[in-house]
């Protein structure tokens, strides 16, 4: 009996003719890198190593576009940046050992922030797995095992023949929903050894959807509806699942106070009647959210900031949107929904009937007037010019990326993003230093759009290397160095704490002359020259950087 599904799996003659008649001279790394082209990929990241050249020479004869950067947890940083901006697998490129554990900060934030990167590194000889004995150069007693608490998914590769299978299984886990970083390793014999396999075809690595339950959307609709003072709550899953056109339907279709995390920035439009902005941290926004009879939690698990440093205390229900299930329902109890946020908030506005709200907007303004009243009581007007500074002189379009810098503790709060997916920043798990080389990966995905990146000086000088990098590519990343002359967070912290500071203050370079070295162009600018020489910077092609010597301060929280 012949089914459908038979006839779907039997080759044609053009490809039962090439599979008999492989191309000469190919190896376990043209597997690799046929299979990474066969899913999609166009570009990818890394760094050459000893055990890993035979991945790299297939790339080089290959289609694939390479950048290389000169610090692997950089390289890992800007497979995220890319990741983030295209929501396509990042393939990032490494070696054994060394190379590879120094990627291991980078992908604790891809995961952190569910960043698609695919990292694939090489690994000792086939004989050498699992021992830790044979003395090969870079050999640890289980590489696999450093990575397998970080990322999603780990795969070890043992024969040429596993290749296209292990890599496509990765490339869908990455990619299934959450998003998150994978990991790949293949022995340096595996990869440089010839293979008489076929080229790899297109392979078959496509993440299911996450359909939400039905009774559980009916149910939420019908609690949404019927309340008194509903609220939502947005977090980065919004962003991440192109679901900020639904929100902002729903929103609109029920009367829907939206308020986002930092990591949901640009999930709901800024100055709209209905958006409570992002002040998360701060005591009236928590009190609002706390305020709602039904709270909708869509895309976010509710974490630390979020939850205005697990201070935020619900006195009505939540209904969760995750499609995380370790975060669902994890931090408060409620209405778990596990699913993809597009999904479930489509599912919502198609289930519930309209309702009427008109003090929605009058609630709003009410909470908006109170913060800023807090705001201003503080005094704090060089922060918010510089944040206006910034805001006028970057196009609505262009990505920004944003350290862990008082700066960016501003602008989660109190910037507009303005488009989904535009404002990036490593609050997922707050290691220095991703800004610039994120930046550089999603100018890798779009040479044509200016990117920014901004700094601390103590940031910055975690990745001063790849301004080699923005160079070599002419890759259009401005570089904003804020100078406070030090780590200015922990200052800030250690102060308050202890009255003193420890290893805060930072001995640093001529910044501008350190990137006129590199042959990038570099400006001294000041508060009141920002934006002018922000917007001239970010207008011309390649790299530039623009230092900022001023010392903001944080507001208080709540």
């Amino acid at each position: 009996m012949t089914h459908d599904h038979d006839l779907e799996l039997r080759p044609t003659d053009e490809q039962t003719r090439a599979a008999l008649d492989p191309p000469a001279g190919r190896t376990g790394g043209d597997l690799v890198v046929e299979t990474l082209r066969g899913l999609g990929a166009t570009t990818v990241f890394g760094l050459p190593g000893q055990h890993a050249l035979g991945l790299f020479d297939a790339v080089r004869r290959s289609a694939l576009g390479y950048v290389g950067l000169r610090v692997e947890n950089n390289a890992g940083f800007a497979a995220d940046g890319y990741g983030r901006v295209t929501g396509e697998a990042a393939p990032l490129l490494l070696s054994t050992g060394p190379g590879a554990l120094t990627s291991l900060a980078a992908l604790q934030e891809a995961a952190a922030g569910s960043s698609p990167v695919l990292a694939i590194s090489s690994q000792v000889p086939v004989a050498g797995l699992g021992g830790g004995r044979h003395g090969y150069l870079h050999e640890l007693r289980d590489q696999e095992a450093s990575f397998r608490g970080v990322v999603k998914s780990t795969h070890t590769v043992r024969t040429a023949s596993q290749i296209p299978s292990a890599i496509a299984a990765a490339w869908e886990s990455a990619l299934t929903v959450p998003h998150g970083p994978v990991w790949v390793e293949i022995p340096q014999d595996v990869l440089t050894a010839e293979t008489v396999l076929p080229e790899v075809n297109a392979p078959d690595a496509f993440p299911p959807d996450l359909v939400p339950r039905p009774e559980l959307t009916a149910l939420a609709a019908h609690w949404l509806a019927h309340a008194e003072r509903p609220a939502v709550l947005a977090g980065g899953g919004v962003v991440r699942a192109d679901a900020a056109g639904k929100l902002l339907a729903l929103a609109e279709h029920l009367d829907l106070p939206v308020v986002t995390t930092y990591g949901g920035k640009g999930a709901f439009p800024w100055e709209h009647p209905l958006s409570g902005q992002s002040w998360i941290e701060d005591r009236h926004t928590t009190e609002f959210l706390e305020d709602a009879d039904v709270l909708l939690v869509v895309g976010s698990g509710l974490g630390e900031l979020s939850s205005n440093y697990h201070s935020f205390a619900p006195r009505g229900r939540i209904v969760q949107i995750e499609a995380d299930l370790g975060k669902l329902e994890s931090n408060h109890p409620g209405l778990g929904i596990h699913a993809d946020a597009r999904l479930a908030l489509t599912a919502l506005l198609e289930t519930a009937p309209p309702r009427s709200e008109p003090g929605a907007p009058e609630r709003v303004a009410s909470l908006l007037a109170k913060v800023r009243a807090r705001i201003d009581a503080q005094h704090l007007t060089l922060e918010q010019d510089l944040l206006a500074a910034i805001r006028a002189a970057l196009p609505d379009e262009s990505p920004s990326f944003w350290d862990m810098t008082i700066l960016s503790y501003w602008a989660w709060a109190a910037f507009d993003a303005r488009r989904p997916g535009t404002m990036h920043s490593a609050q997922g798990s707050g290691g220095l230093g991703y800004a610039f080389p994120a930046a550089l990966g999603a100018a890798s995905a779009d040479p044509a759009r200016p990117v920014l990146a901004v700094s601390g000086d103590g940031g910055a000088m975690y990745s001063l290397a790849e301004l080699a990098t923005a160079k070599q590519y002419g890759l259009p990343v401005t570089w904003l160095i804020v100078d406070d002359g030090g780590y200015g967070i922990l200052r800030e912290y250690m102060t308050g704490a202890f009255g003193e500071t420890t290893g805060t203050e930072l001995a640093r370079p001529d910044f501008p002359a350190l990137a006129a070295s590199f042959g990038v162009p570099a400006a001294l600018t000041t508060p009141e020259r920002l934006r002018e020489d922000l917007a001239e910077a970010l207008a011309a092609p390649g790299p530039s950087v623009v230092v900022l010597p001023a010392v903001p301060r944080m507001f208080k929280e709540s």
